[in-house]
């Protein structure tokens, strides 16, 4: 009967693989949890995330890097934005997505503004601020 003592010890090895996964920050992150995870973003050197953050370029605004976190992440690619297939309607919102990799250690800071790029000494209409540290 050794099944028996092997099924005893799986409620165990569940609650080990879900304190794993606590311990790691969040694969993606979106605006309205920034606070939850920013203050700072804990990572480890090689992990990877993608920043999703509301958007619409159609009306001119859109988020533009401030601070790019370097050196500790590196972006993995251009922003990719993406509408939802139902909207259905010409202008409709969407999502802007970064996808980067942690690469050193340390502390840095991942800022945006979501802005019209060409209206100088405007303030943005939404700002992402986001303290990153890799371990």
């Amino acid at each position: 009967m050794p099944i028996l003592p092997a099924l005893r010890l799986l409620p165990l090895a569940g609650l080990i693989l879900l304190g794993a996964c606590a311990q790691q920050a969040p694969s993606t992150l979106t605006l309205d949890e920034q606070p939850r995870y920013c203050d700072p973003m804990e990572l480890h050197e090689g992990q990877e995330f993608n920043l999703r953050l509301p958007s619409n370029p159609t009306t001119g605004f859109r988020w533009v890097m401030r601070e790019n976190a370097a050196p500790q992440l590196k972006q993995l690619g251009p922003e990719v934005y993406t509408t939802p297939e139902d909207a259905g309607v010409v202008g409709s919102a969407g999502v802007s997505t970064w996808r980067f990799r942690a690469i050193a250690r340390g502390e840095a800071r991942l800022e945006l503004d979501y802005r019209r790029p060409w209206e100088n000494g405007v303030a943005a209409a939404k700002r992402f601020d986001c303290r990153i540290s890799v371990k």
